[in-house]
């Protein structure tokens, strides 16, 4: 089993829109497991106190109870996945332009959205 760590925009969007594929992940993906870094609980328990947020960031949090909680270290999200991919590897799951290059580059993998499916995008060749 892969885990794969969730940054916040993932698991907002993986909570409150309907993903065509998830029933058959495992079958397109592998055998996958989602887990939340300490850094985005945190992440997201501060946008639930803005008043606009509070019904999405709260879907979320239900959602996300029974995921894995990690943690990387560092108080940056972004950071602490380039650290964690540059040491150990790994898959991040982001919809996050700017960090799927850096994570690329750094030689891990990134899960995304497009059109409300979970694609696999594969690390950057050298």
């Amino acid at each position: 089993m892969v885990e794969v760590i969730c940054d916040t925009n993932f698991l907002i969007h993986l909570a409150n829109n309907r993903i065509k594929n998830i029933s058959t992940l495992e079958t397109e993906i592998g055998d996958i497991r989602f887990v939340v870094p300490d850094v985005v609980l945190a992440e997201l328990e501060k946008l639930g106190r803005v008043e606009e947020k509070k019904h999405e960031i709260g879907a979320t949090m239900q959602y996300i109870k029974s995921f894995k909680t990690v943690n990387l270290g560092g108080s940056f999200a972004d950071d602490s996945f380039i650290s964690h991919v540059e040491k150990n590897g790994g898959v991040i799951a982001t919809m996050d332009k700017d960090l799927k290059m850096a994570i690329k580059k750094a030689g891990g993998s990134i899960l995304t959205i497009s059109n409300n499916k979970i694609v696999l995008e594969k690390r950057r060749s050298n």
